[in-house]
């Protein structure tokens, strides 16, 4: 049967296993527009409001439910403002296509309107950045994207669709189903050299992250971590790899780094690494373990043989990945109690803070939210100060899930909700956000209320872009430039969009607030007034700058 490119692309998608597509529609890709009209129901496409917010909903689907996440845009403006999603998507290694419009071949290489080299700009950004240029091979090449971002280290690919491929007619077949590609495991070897190391071991730590865990990968892991009494770490915003709740869990390794997990890094004396990447915020700047042979003994378990050895030349490097890695792990034992005993309440301990001196005092907030949010809660959040709370100040359950860029992109935490609420309906979408995280993405608040996709927003509403203002009073103490910010009302901007909304001007006013959050049928924003001395739970603007003041006069 004869059909455009348009068309064999999305029947392509549809036998891949794609029910939903984040975009912006643009006149260079009419022809799956067209295609899509007749999918409804089976695959959506999911309207947004900018390409931005496009691409965080598909990086964020990805790292939800390992699947590549679609994004539909337009050649040039719409590709470059997707790029931030891309971006994420790569540093978070979630799976991702994002799919491109682009002029017609025949006009290649004048500069013609919008054009854009792809393989030139998202190179070093993406996975892989492919152009199709005749419409036969488009079943080869979404074949190869969609094998491409999902397996060793998954991440974003992305395709350029020239308009004449879209629109040329074929009786090319397209795709039937998806290949299965199964997990690579460890040699046995390998696995026995591993576990003899950990037995010897005296100080062993677990470092675990990425994207690509199974409910029973994940169980198998905690199930060898707890018989071995070995504590673990989550790497930098990868709490929901591992029960939070376990007697071995011992907290994150990220930006804010808590003492104890500092200490736990520096002061063991074997790291099983498994399905991470070692990146700054990980390794307190590739501080905590020497470049590029640390002096703890390093196992590293990667499906990607390209980052092992990458930074860290390790002991024992294993191509596998997490979950065949982890099923096939047997009990060891040692002499480490008191060491896991000691991680575990470095952890706890972390947990708590003093009182904030604030209208709405963070540290009340996260008490009550940890006792009232249901076991499989979806968390999101975007970037800065306040990202603290649902980062430190949250237990992650084995159903739970946290969704946040590695990349510290600003305005990713909406976007996720929504995306959250297009994949689970049922399930409660809580988004944090800074008053200056939220306005960068706040327009998909029409995005949530067209899809009927709607989370629960808390704004924490200071007034300043928080990590920036903390860095000038750490250096430039007294000297704020370009960090205060006059903002709108974001209640009547939420309730303008269809969404339950209020101000919550006192702590002691947050939970009757959440719970008629919670019971909104059509989402819910809640404008916290959150002091700008609040801005870290341990350490107050004002004495960030007193300290700063001293140390210039000393």
């Amino acid at each position: 049967m004869a059909r455009n490119g348009g068309v064999l692309l999305v029947d392509c998608l549809m036998a891949l296993g794609a029910t939903k597509a984040f975009g912006i529609p643009g006149e260079s890709y009419l022809a799956v527009l067209d295609a899509l009209h007749d999918t409804q129901g089976r695959l959506d496409f999911v309207l947004c409001r900018h390409e931005g917010g496009a691409a965080f909903m598909a990086a964020a689907w990805g790292k939800l439910t390992g699947a590549p996440g679609i994004c539909l845009v337009t050649r040039g403006p719409g590709a470059t403002n997707a790029a931030i999603g891309i971006h994420t998507a790569m540093q978070d290694s979630a799976p991702m296509l994002v799919f491109v419009g682009q002029i017609g071949t025949d006009m290649t290489g004048r500069e013609a309107f919008q054009e854009l080299d792809y393989a030139a700009v998202f190179g070093s950004m993406a996975k892989w950045a492919v152009e199709i240029e005749r419409v036969e091979r488009i079943p080869e090449i979404i074949a190869r994207a969609w094998k491409t971002a999902t397996t060793g280290r998954p991440g974003p690919v992305v395709i350029a669709l020239p308009e004449d491929v879209l629109t040329a007619l074929t009786d090319t077949p397209p795709l039937s189903a998806p290949a299965e590609i199964a997990e690579p495991g460890p040699l046995p070897a390998a696995l026995d050299k591993a576990l003899a190391m950990l037995a010897a071991a005296r100080r062993p730590l677990i470092l675990t992250g990425g994207c690509t865990w199974t409910a029973q990968g994940k169980a198998a892991l905690q199930g060898f971590a707890e018989a071995s009494d070995i504590p673990v770490l989550a790497a930098f915003r990868f709490q929901d790899c591992f029960d939070n709740h376990s007697p071995v869990y011992a907290g994150e390794a990220g930006v804010g780094m808590p003492p104890h997990v500092r200490r736990l890094i520096a002061e063991c004396d074997l790291l099983l690494a498994v399905n991470v990447r070692f990146g700054e915020m990980t390794t307190d700047g590739y501080s905590l373990l020497s470049v590029p042979q640390p002096e703890q003994a390093l196992i590293h378990v990667h499906a990607s043989d390209l980052e092992i050895g990458k930074i860290y030349q390790p002991r024992l490097g294993i191509q596998a990945g997490p979950n065949a890695f982890a099923e096939g792990l047997r009990p060891v034992s040692g002499p480490w109690s008191d060491w896991r005993k000691a991680a575990r309440a470095g952890y706890l301990a972390s947990m708590q803070a003093p009182a904030q001196p604030s209208p709405v005092d963070m540290v009340a907030v996260m008490d009550h939210l940890r006792a009232v949010l249901p076991e499989d809660a979806i968390i999101t959040h975007g970037a800065g100060n306040f990202a603290v709370w649902p980062d430190k100040f949250l237990a992650y359950g084995p159903r739970a899930r946290l969704l946040t860029p590695q990349s510290g992109a600003m305005g990713y935490g909406l976007p996720a909700a929504i995306a959250a609420k297009v994949a689970h309906p049922s399930r409660m979408a809580v988004c944090f956000a800074g008053d200056g995280d939220f306005q960068m993405t706040c327009a998909e608040l029409a995005t949530a209320m067209q899809a009927g996709a709607q989370p629960i927003v808390l704004v924490l509403n200071n007034g300043i872009y928080g990590t920036i203002r903390a860095h000038q009073e750490r250096h430039y103490p007294t000297r704020v430039s370009g960090t205060t910010m006059q903002n709108p009302d974001f209640v009547m901007l939420a309730q303008a969009y269809g969404f339950h909304a209020e101000r919550v001007a006192t702590t002691a006013d947050f939970a009757a607030a959440f719970d008629r959050a919670v019971r909104s049928k059509t989402g819910a924003l809640l404008d916290l007034d959150i002091s700008p001395e609040a801005l870290t739970p341990r350490q107050t603007l004002s004495q960030m700058r007193e300290a700063a003041l001293a140390k210039q006069a000393g």
